[in-house]
């Protein structure tokens, strides 16, 4: 992550840099009870659907907060793509309760709402665009974050990312604070190991995203490119068991480790413009964020090496003749269609599409990522990707 503060060295000014990731991380079977070590006299949980509550997460949570003797108020219900008003929301109802812990339990939608949940709580009233234009307040007056993720994908649980929609101009926000960062990431493997096949997939896919992505990123350095590189290995590895078989442990737990290792890089080296193309599609259509990085992501792979020898590198380490064709083959295999129009779980008609195209394109440009792609790009050549990823056509410029 790089910060305002510059060094010179000899006559080229060096931008300082920040390596962040939570103070503890707590990985492997039985990691959740390590919410008994919080302390604090009040927790918040924030959390999603039905899922945490089906599976018993949610009550086993509440119990060991409860043992550690912590009060403990639910905020649940949070949508996928989570709203700037269901922020506002969950930190108003933060206000009545004041929580010392803010506690996120659910996939990506459940751990960024809380993230801006707690700007509410300790800043009510401030202004969204301020959080858009990353004018962040300071958090950790009231209260600290625990992140336990409940499926292996996006991270939140490491990063300085929250991901917010405007749901009336139908756009997704990536937020980026340094004060997001949790205090405490819970990586319990036998969470995710619920996820059925098809979220399996596309939470994976998302790993495989983010740590290419910052692999290549032009913020990438030798502090991220070994977690980087170590969670393409593992997501290559194991994806494609834990898909087929949801009850294997290890390629769960691997998929897992895999999933804040590519955290604990983008985090800190940023992404590109597979998200910045996947935030503004997802933004409109709902299509799932890791389906739609997982089906841009040979694309862009294709369009970025022009500018990079990165990719190369990353196949010369991993033994591979072609990433992009790896990757297709890796979605293949996971039930992940090769281009948009032919999507299974996400229908976009072509007039819709069409329709929202140039928009869409300018919108994806001005995303926050596309500041570190690899190759410096246009809302043109953006549309000529999103085209090629539509119909399933070769990216040759």
């Amino acid at each position: 992550m790089i910060i305002d503060k510059k060094f010179t060295k000899g006559e080229k000014i060096m931008p300082m840099k920040a390596y962040s990731v939570p103070r503890v991380i707590i990985h492997g079977e039985n990691s959740l009870d390590y919410l008994k070590e919080l302390d604090g006299k009040k927790a918040t949980i924030v959390t999603g659907g039905s899922s945490m509550k089906r599976f018993g997460f949610l009550d086993k949570a509440k119990e060991i907060l409860k043992e550690g003797g912590m009060e403990v108020q639910i905020i649940d219900g949070v949508e996928p793509d989570p709203s700037i008003q269901t922020c506002k929301d969950g930190g108003a109802k933060m206000v009545e309760f004041g929580p010392d812990w803010i506690i996120a339990l659910g996939g990506g939608s459940a751990m960024d709402a809380a993230k801006v949940m707690w700007v509410y709580y300790e800043h009510p009233g401030y202004d969204f665009a301020k959080l858009a234009n990353f004018e962040n307040p300071p958090l950790r007056n009231k209260a600290k974050m625990a992140c336990i993720a409940s499926t292996s994908g996006t991270a939140s649980e490491i990063t300085a990312f929250s991901v917010i929609t405007d749901t009336e101009n139908k756009i997704k926000y990536p937020l980026v604070h340094a004060d997001f960062v949790p205090d405490v990431a819970i990586v319990d493997p036998e969470i995710p190991s619920k996820m059925p096949p098809l979220i399996t997939a596309q939470t994976g896919m998302d790993v495989m995203t983010h740590a290419v992505e910052a692999y290549v990123s032009t913020s990438a350095d030798d502090y991220t490119s070994p977690h980087a590189l170590k969670a393409i290995e593992l997501v290559f590895e194991n994806l494609k068991k834990a898909y087929d078989n949801g009850d294997d442990l290890e390629a769960r737990e691997k998929m897992h480790d895999a999933s804040t290792l590519a955290g604990m890089a983008f985090s800190n080296a940023s992404l590109g413009i597979v998200h910045s193309m996947a935030h503004k599609i997802g933004g409109i259509f709902h299509l799932t964020h890791g389906e739609a990085n997982a089906i841009m992501l040979p694309y862009i792979i294709d369009y970025n090496r022009k500018s990079t020898d990165k990719y190369d590198e990353l196949e010369k380490l991993l033994g591979i003749d072609d990433i992009a064709e790896e990757v297709r083959k890796l979605n293949a295999s996971v039930g992940i269609s090769a281009n948009i129009k032919d999507g299974k779980n996400t229908v976009i008609e072509e007039k819709d599409f069409e329709e929202v195209l140039d928009e869409m394109s300018k919108n994806a440009f001005a995303d926050a990522c596309t500041l570190t792609n690899p190759r410096e790009t246009s809302a043109e050549d953006i549309k000529k990707i999103y085209k090629a990823a539509y119909y399933g056509e070769k990216v040759d410029f």
